[in-house]
């Protein structure tokens, strides 16, 4: 038997390193199954959900460089939509295999026929069908050169038929280029740059995911022109470690130091970062931008300067043009505030909660204590990346994924298996939402079925705790917010692997330094307080006023227990806003 085009689509997957395919096998798929487990050097990943899959695969490759998952005729390929705009957003290249019905079928509304073109347009920067076997190759090729140099996702439509055709070589698809550019602005522009930070005292630099690789030119500048150093989350484990000049993060997720010395600064110098919330972003100071998509400049503010460069790039035929300053008063001071903020945070830390009510806070702080130096972490969206951004540190070795950019529930746990899969040497550590973990609970199977060592951490609220924050901010009284949740502990051992519940505060850090010491999967259902609020380092009158009024119409609705509860729970945060 000749070699088929599906062979020739597994060659050149595994010729690119990529290890796994996450799917759900079946009909138009069914070729490319079969040629996984005729080549035997790469591996099918049997997910329960094509969109755990995409997460997944998102996930291995925001570690490690190109992943693949795939779908098979309409509904499958369209469960990995969600996934897919996740990955695209944060800039991670994937490949998916959109898989279709026959090519004599086009265009006769065939059983699961879709029109992939229009369906993975706004989440791809690669997006073709192979409608022949010569087509394949180059298109596959194409793709995963999109992929890793565009840093997003590519589609590769697969009608079924093809799939199963002789394969035919292409010199175009037998090479792939993978370039590492040197880009940094230009002389001029360096030496204008140079001239603005030694010309300012009161300088602040926050960086995002795209200084991660920069870390020690970060930490350089910081120290020659005495500049705080802030952070968005996704920068936070690139850029936190070993930095004796940061002062966290800023953002709905953040901590007032991290605003406060960007809004004092007389100039805001921002590497890597595309931070997407306005209103946290001074208008009155010198912005000064560098990043490596152009295309991003000057989106959030008006700049200064708008530079195109990779941070390490700028950073190191920046850093000799630069004198060393002797004035750190701006410095000391925002790294003192940071102190007490630091302080502060730990007010729930030492104050864990009570009986079926403990304190979020504090169960992060001790995931934090008790997990590994190069433990891969993965945060649900909503409360739980309230309660990473704020309580999980970097060490230079751990990794912190989540959904930051598109915003998704559900990613923390299959994130988690693509993490564990691509890396089963290390720990892996979900924190997962109640409302997250439900919305894929079946992918549990997924778990046990490879016999995965994740450890997932159920923050269990009983609400949707975020949506419940924005309401009540908003003026109004939150509603269907509230969660009637199965016992999460017994779903997991239903599922093989075990599970437990923790009630009370006192069990919290046993619990966890068993579920870390177990060689397999473990869930840990953690009954957290319903009623804990994040606050931002930045609170606006009209949120004040907002959430005066909820409590105001609860309390009119009879709901005055449920006021008492919040100002009990919350009364160390809500007394600094007086």
């Amino acid at each position: 038997m000749g070699k088929k085009v599906a062979d020739q689509i597994v060659e050149m997957l595994i010729s690119n390193n990529v290890k796994r395919i996450y799917a759900v096998t079946g009909d138009s798929l069914n070729e490319l199954n079969d040629a996984v487990r005729r080549n035997g050097q790469i591996q099918w990943i049997h997910v329960r959900n094509e969109e755990a899959g995409a997460f997944a695969a998102a996930a291995e490759a925001e570690l490690d460089g190109l992943a693949c998952c795939a779908g098979s005729s309409g509904p499958g390929h369209v469960h990995l939509i969600n996934g897919l705009y996740d990955a695209h957003r944060s800039g991670v290249p994937l490949i998916a295999i959109a898989s279709t019905c026959a090519t004599q079928e086009f265009g006769t509304d065939y059983f699961q026929e879709t029109n992939t073109i229009k369906l993975f347009d706004d989440c791809s920067h690669y997006n073709q069908i192979a409608n022949t076997p010569m087509q394949a190759g180059r298109m596959l090729q194409a793709a995963i050169q999109h992929a890793v140099h565009k840093k997003g996702v590519a589609v590769f439509g697969l009608p079924g038929d093809v799939a199963a055709m002789p394969a035919e070589e292409s010199i175009s698809a037998s090479q792939n280029y993978f370039s590492q550019p040197v880009i940094r602005p230009s002389e001029t522009e360096l030496n204008t740059l140079a001239e603005i930070l030694n010309s300012n005292h009161k300088i602040t630099i926050f960086c995002g995911i795209g200084a991660e690789e920069a870390h020690d030119e970060v930490v350089q500048l910081a120290s020659i022109i005495k500049a705080p150093v802030g952070y968005s989350f996704r920068g936070k484990m690139g850029i936190q470690h070993h930095n004796p000049y940061e002062v966290g993060m800023t953002g709905l997720l953040g901590l007032p130091a991290a605003y406060h010395s960007m809004h004092e600064a007389d100039v805001l110098l921002l590497l890597g970062t595309d931070f997407p919330y306005a209103p946290f972003i001074p208008d009155d100071k010198k912005i000064i931008q560098i990043d490596e998509k152009p295309e991003k400049l000057g989106r959030r503010a008006k700049l200064e300067m708008g530079l195109c460069g990779k941070t390490k790039d700028t950073l190191q035929a920046l850093l000799p043009l630069l004198k060393t300053k002797e004035e750190d008063s701006f410095l000391k001071s925002n790294l003192e505030l940071y102190e007490k903020v630091k302080d502060n945070l730990l007010t729930y830390v030492k104050d864990s909660g009570k009986t079926n009510a403990i304190h979020p806070e504090f169960v992060a702080a001790a995931i934090n204590e008790l997990a590994n130096k190069d433990t891969i972490f993965t945060v649900d969206t909503g409360m739980c990346c309230v309660w990473g951004a704020r309580y999980i540190d970097s060490t230079g070795q751990r990794k912190l994924l989540g959904s930051f950019n598109h915003g998704s529930m559900a990613n923390a746990m299959p994130m988690a298996i693509g993490a564990a899969l691509a890396h089963p040497e290390r720990q892996v550590v979900a924190l997962c939402g109640d409302g997250g973990i439900s919305m894929l609970l079946g992918d549990l199977a997924t778990i046990k079925q490879y016999n995965l060592p994740i450890k997932l951490v159920v923050f269990n609220n009983r609400s949707l705790g975020m949506v419940k924050l924005e309401m009540e901010v908003a003026g109004l009284p939150d509603n269907q917010t509230d969660m009637v949740n199965p016992d999460f502990a017994m779903v997991a051992q239903a599922m093989g692997f075990r599970g437990m519940t923790v009630n009370e505060p006192d069990a919290v850090r046993q619990a966890l330094a068993d579920a870390f010491e177990h060689p397999g999967p473990v869930l840990i259902n953690i009954m957290t307080d319903p009623e804990a609020l994040a606050m931002p380092p930045k609170i606006e009158f009209e949120q004040m006023k907002g959430y005066a009024v909820t409590m105001g119409k609860m309390i009119l609705g009879g709901k005055m227990d449920e006021v008492l509860d919040t100002i009990k729970s919350n009364y160390k945060h809500l007394k600094e806003l007086l």
